[in-house]
């Protein structure tokens, strides 16, 4: 019986059939370790955005139940994310500047609309477009963007006042406010970042230790965000840090929050706008990016489409529910994945936990100090900095530098926004200089082969009379124009030249733009007295070729192999001798 096609549009109905007992146990026990876990997170990445903490409890509650019926993945877990956090910092910024709306609700605006841009682009199958922003791109955009946030954390972990966007501003800022360094809040800050950046290689080793097995040990040591939350949370009421100035998390409203519609507003919509497709763009090529390392790992699969679908809809459960921008997050998708999260009903669990703790736990973080939270940011981001890519990226293709170089040089120098939009001109930009440049060789036969390569790799037969060219890359109207200019500075080299064969064994395409380019060679090479031949052109090429005269025209002849061209074109010459 054919699936009906509605059914594609809810993959949870697949995990959900065969759902049974072990399952059960396996997604109780991830969905325990993760809510753990993102308890801190949450109220951190509310911080991060500007934004009351209690909001990043809710953005971590329907949006997780919401993704688990639509998104795909199995083992990815939605919600509040450094990246987007901060993007949604700098469009909040924005609009309560120039006075549009409350940070709250404009939050709130921004989450439905990249939610209602991502669903909109998945009922479209617009998943492609992933695939348009480059690795080294988007890695040196996270590496960036990682410094910026983790600059920005350090007025809390000093207890200073500091502002800005990027990274001239917020070192500027902190260096005029040095003298309101508060030393409690530095010894709060300081020891929690010592702690966890110890417990992300000493803590496993340490429970190993004391009877852990290797596998636990490390699920475990990713909880240690929360015993520094504890700590320092008993350290700061015994001690009554508030009064020494240790800036305090507060008081965080308990309860769920209510359901309801954001506020329309045309003004405030447009100017979030831009802010929403960026976000939408850079956290979807982040969650496609983690779901698809976590499906190989099971040889499972996720559908790119149903992604944006799964994705958009979280961001719309997250504005109906107070929250903010969510998009699939890395560190807790692989402790999800690693704790033996089987299906998203791991999720659903987890999101139940969230609600118990927005119940039943926010009166015990009033004395949680804001310098805890900052150093789990720090330390969160500071695993997504890699600059080791700057030299493998150099030594193996120098486009792909210069995009990394342009895409973190603009994110420190003028903020996140200004960064996405330079990492996707970039990548745009490096496909159209690669592709407007093909590799074009000249070719030659590898003696006892049938075989050719580029004369300038191997050691190859070559005909004087003869000008043999491959060109690695379709022809289209941007490349067309570099194909004829080394034709024609080819044919000025050699003046023993009679004929010009063009291999076309890696031209998937040619278009109208490169088809007339190549009926002016033709032309010329006519004109000249020289003869234009084709070979090995694919099926689908010749199909398009057959549609217009240039066959009829064509001064040659096209050859099913260069092989076979070179062997009648040189027995032709020497019967012409």
């Amino acid at each position: 019986m054919r699936t009906p096609a509605w059914q594609r549009y809810l993959p949870a109905l697949d995990w959900a059939k065969g759902y049974n007992r072990q399952l059960l146990s396996s997604d109780l026990i991830a969905a325990l370790i993760v809510t753990v876990m993102l308890i801190p997170q949450s109220l951190a990445y509310a911080m991060l955005a500007g934004l009351p903490a209690q909001m990043g409890l809710y953005a971590s509650i329907l949006p997780l139940v919401v993704y688990a019926l639509f998104g795909s993945s199995r083992t990815l877990s939605v919600g509040p994310v450094a990246v987007a956090s901060l993007m949604t910092a700098a469009a909040i910024a924005g609009v309560v500047d120039a006075g549009h709306a409350d940070a709250i609700g404009a939050a709130i605006a921004l989450a439905l609309l990249s939610g209602l841009m991502l669903i909109a682009m998945g009922l479209l199958r617009f998943g492609f477009f992933a695939n348009f922003l480059s690795h080294p791109v988007v890695a040196g955009f996270i590496t960036a963007s990682g410094l910026i946030i983790a600059l920005s954390q350090l007025k809390h972990i000093l207890g200073v006042e500091a502002r800005g966007e990027n990274l001239l501003e917020l070192g500027i800022s902190l260096w005029r406010n040095l003298h309101q360094v508060n030393l409690p809040t530095v010894a709060i800050g300081a020891g929690a970042l010592v702690f966890l950046f110890w417990a992300r290689k000493g803590l496993k080793g340490a429970l190993t230790g004391v009877g852990f097995t290797p596998a636990n040990a490390a699920v475990l040591a990713k909880t240690a965000p929360v015993i520094v939350v504890i700590v320092t949370t008993v350290t700061a009421y015994l001690l009554n840090m508030q009064v020494q100035g240790v800036a305090l998390v507060g008081a965080i409203p308990r309860g769920l929050p209510s359901l309801q519609l954001p506020v329309f507003s045309a003004e405030l919509w447009s100017s979030l706008a831009g802010s929403a497709l960026l976000i939408s763009i850079i956290g979807y090529v982040e969650s496609v990016s983690v779901g698809k390392t976590l499906a190989a790992k099971r040889r499972q699969r996720i559908d790119p489409d149903q992604e944006l679908i799964g994705l958009g809809g979280a961001n719309v459960a997250s504005a109906v529910s107070a929250g903010f921008p969510v998009t699939g997050g890395f560190s807790r998708s692989i402790v999800n994945f690693d704790a033996g999260a089987a299906t998203q009903a791991a999720s659903i669990f987890t999101a139940l936990g969230i609600a118990f703790a927005a119940l039943f736990l926010t009166p015990l973080l009033y004395y949680l100090p804001k310098a805890t939270l900052a150093a789990t940011i720090i330390v969160a981001v500071l695993s997504l900095v890699d600059f080791s890519l700057l030299r493998q990226t150099w030594r193996y293709s120098k486009s792909d530098f210069i995009g990394l170089v342009i895409t973190i040089a603009v994110t420190l120098l003028l903020g996140v926004e200004h960064g996405v939009l330079s990492g996707v001109l970039a990548s745009i930009a490096l496909h159209l200089y690669k592709t407007s440049h093909p590799h074009i060789a000249i070719v030659g036969e590898v003696p006892g082969t049938e075989h050719f390569r580029n004369i300038l790799r191997h050691n190859v037969t070559t005909h004087p009379q003869i000008i043999s060219l491959r060109v690695d890359e379709s022809l289209y109207f941007a490349n067309a124009a570099y194909l004829e200019d080394k034709v024609y500075a080819l044919l000025a080299e050699n003046h023993q030249v009679k004929h010009v064969v063009l291999m076309c064994s890696a031209i998937n395409e040619i278009d109208m733009s490169a088809l007339e380019t190549l009926e002016a060679i033709n032309e010329r090479l006519t004109e000249l007295d020289l003869s234009f031949h084709l070979s090995e052109v694919k099926g689908p090429v010749m199909d398009c070729l057959k549609k217009t005269k240039f066959l009829q025209r064509l001064s040659g002849q096209v050859f099913l192999t260069q092989h076979q061209a070179i062997e009648q074109l040189t027995c032709a010459s020497g019967n012409n001798q």
